[in-house]
């Protein structure tokens, strides 16, 4: 109800629980209104269209096989650094046809543009660390704007669809605004599904009985993903600032409070989502949690991480016959992203 409600809870000026100074402040769709974020957003949503989702799908399958046969058998090796992070930055570097050779850059700038030392309990980048990360975003990403500009290149990367639109046409000339979509799509290319690419896998070793059902019954994977999805909810919250006085389910709110939408509590509500504690693989209206958002801010590219997700595990189920947690994994200390920096694992193969 709040998210759809956009009159009066805002997405501006931030999504975030600590608004960032007005300096330092990067414009992006996602904390926008309407009609603003609309034209923006707009330009880039052709990226995960039907037909682009089609073709994706073959290219997610080789590349998630490459990556699962290259796997070491018999020793423990980092499920995240090997898998998880691994095909998300191979996706972002197709998403923005960005240079293979140097794609690893992709992932390194989303953790450290997510880094702030104020959602990572001190422990993250100061402010002027994550600006030179942001800086550096802005040099490559303003070069390969000049090199295609005008190419005519026959391409859906995001880069050039925002070349296309009239209404993003010359956003290269305003570096905040720019720099802010860019820091938004490589973070939204790579946090949900990365952090529940790994989360799958510590639910289906937390619930064995799980993990045995999707083994024998593989028509299960499509609703797992889902639920991995719901349970791991990779984002842990979005903000909104209320724009006028207003009561919401007898709680009064005053013009320029901040409201806290916490989607981890929002998909544990048993009143919502019956047994919301379990992690159960075949559960009615599986999709209908709250990790993607809701409304016009609703997760661009939900159907490509649902996607990504499927075409590993149906990957993995065809190699292993167990994947299997060695140790607890090492988890982000992080207010906003909820994920995991490694995940020691061994895996089977069938004979």
């Amino acid at each position: 109800e709040v998210e759809k409600n956009t009159e009066v809870f805002s997405s501006e000026p931030s999504i975030a629980i600590v608004d960032p100074p007005p300096e330092r402040r990067s414009p992006m769709f996602i904390a926008m209104d309407q009609p603003e974020h609309d034209i923006q957003r707009r330009a880039v949503q052709p990226v995960v269209a039907p037909k682009n989702l089609q073709e994706f799908e073959a290219l997610i399958r080789k590349r998630s096989g490459e990556a699962l046969d290259a796997l070491p058998e018999g020793e423990t090796f980092d499920w995240v650094e090997l898998v998880s992070r691994n095909l998300t930055t191979q996706m972002l570097a197709t998403l923005f046809d960005f240079p293979w050779d140097i794609r690893h850059k992709l992932s390194e700038w989303s953790d450290a543009v997510t880094s702030d030392e104020r959602m990572t309990a001190g422990q993250g980048l100061t402010r002027d660390e994550r600006l030179e990360v942001i800086m550096e975003i802005l040099e490559v990403f303003t070069q390969l704007w000049h090199q295609r500009k005008g190419d005519n290149v026959e391409s859906f990367d995001l880069i050039r669809l925002l070349q296309r639109d009239p209404n993003t046409a010359n956003m290269v000339d305003d570096p905040k605004n720019y720099v802010g979509n860019l820091m938004l799509l490589i973070v939204g290319g790579n946090d949900t599904t990365r952090n529940s690419m790994s989360g799958g896998v510590l639910f289906l070793n937390e619930n064995p009985e799980q993990f045995q059902r999707v083994k024998s019954d593989r028509s299960l994977i499509p609703s797992m993903v889902s639920e991995i999805i719901r349970y791991q909810t990779p984002l842990s919250h979005m903000r909104r600032t209320v724009t006028k006085d207003f009561e919401f389910r007898g709680q009064k709110m005053k013009a320029g409070d901040k409201v806290i939408l916490w989607y981890c509590s929002a998909n544990r509500d048993e009143t919502a989502i019956p047994n919301a504690d379990q992690f159960l693989i075949d559960r009615d209206s599986v999709r209908n949690h709250a990790s993607f958002g809701f409304g016009i801010h609703r997760c661009m590219g939900n159907r490509l991480a649902e996607m990504q997700l499927r075409v590993v595990w149906e990957e993995a189920l065809k190699r292993f016959s167990d994947i299997k947690l060695m140790s607890p994994p090492t988890r982000l200390c992080h207010n906003f992203v909820r994920g995991y920096s490694s995940m020691p694992v061994q895996v089977t193969r069938y004979q």
